[in-house]
């Protein structure tokens, strides 16, 4: 899977592979100029799309691609501490692998395995039209 194509919002935040099994998939992401808000922290919408990224791949390693389309259809993210700069981690790992839906939990935690993001995304299983 190529997670740094180009004109994606998986590239502009530099997001990157580090494990992807159907039991756990972790992400990259660093925090600079790229996924800061305003003030130089990181921004809470990068956290979020860092979560619902590594969620979606999970999701894509359980079905059939050729068959399936998968979406993410709810997140939530409690953002628990700040963040500067250095590079957080997206750490995906399933409640619920269905027909249907997935649930997955997704923990942002920083280099020194300090949780910055606790988030739950339901991803949505979609028959791809023939």
């Amino acid at each position: 899977m190529n997670l740094t194509a180009k004109n994606t919002l998986l590239g502009a935040l530099g997001i990157e592979e580090v494990e992807m099994t159907k039991e756990r998939v972790v992400l990259s992401m660093p925090v600079d100029e790229r996924t800061h808000q305003p003030l130089g922290f990181l921004h809470g919408g990068a956290s979020v799309a860092l979560a619902e990224t590594a969620a979606s791949i999970g999701s894509i390693l359980h079905v059939d691609m050729e068959q399936y389309n998968v979406f993410g259809i709810e997140i939530n993210a409690n953002h628990i501490k700040a963040k500067r700069s250095g590079t957080v981690y997206g750490i995906a790992t399933p409640t619920h692998i269905g027909k249907s839906t997935m649930v997955w939990e997704i923990k942002v935690v920083d280099e020194e395995d300090e949780l910055i993001c606790l988030s739950r995304c339901t991803v949505g299983v979609v028959p791809r039209k023939k």
